[in-house]
């Protein structure tokens, strides 16, 4: 079968080579590497009022401008780096945004300390395991994440936003049950 004739996510832009494959090789698949944890969730608080296509297009751009997600790097920005960044038009340039992302990434290193990493902070919420929701856009766990998260002192972590990055890296499994990934 080839790849356009496969059944998708109602939501997925077919026109969108980039959202496409976003959804058949990242949206949803289980990961526990902090790295990318770090990096969706960084992305994910970006997308606070806005698509997700438009965060995904300017994925690249962002990975630039953040230095390749690199938590560490990014909770040790400054002013300038913080003015850099919103003076930079590749990337969404929401001040208080980018001053949360070095907020969260000092949050993020310091749950990773506390367990171990970072993935077993999150993943410690199912007891390992990926549950499957459709057709919600928060839930009760989003809601205990999300304020656990900024009582911890994350910013732009609302549930809503929680939830879509429990999508993300596939702790929800939220693939409609006629898509091909719905079981990856």
């Amino acid at each position: 079968m080839r790849m356009e004739n496969k059944k998708r996510c109602f939501w997925v832009n077919m026109k969108n080579p980039r959202y496409v494959k976003y959804h058949d090789t990242e949206w949803g698949v289980p990961s526990r590497d902090d790295n990318r944890l770090f990096e969706m969730l960084l992305l994910e608080t970006f997308q606070a009022g806005l698509s997700w296509e438009c965060v995904l297009n300017k994925r690249d751009a962002f990975r630039v401008a953040f230095d390749d997600f690199n938590v560490s790097k990014i909770a040790n920005y400054d002013d300038n780096k913080i003015s850099e960044l919103c003076n930079n038009p590749a990337i969404i340039r929401n001040r208080q945004k980018i001053v949360s992302a070095v907020t969260n990434a000092r949050v993020f290193i310091r749950i990773a300390a506390e367990y171990g990493t970072f993935a077993k902070y999150i993943w410690s919420w199912t007891d390992n395991k990926t549950i499957r929701e459709t057709g919600i856009p928060k839930s009760e766990l989003s809601d205990k994440i999300s304020a656990d998260l900024r009582r911890r002192g994350m910013k732009f972590v609302g549930s809503t936003t929680i939830y879509a990055y429990l999508q993300a890296v596939g702790i929800i499994n939220s693939h409609d049950a006629d898509c091909f990934c719905c079981n990856i």
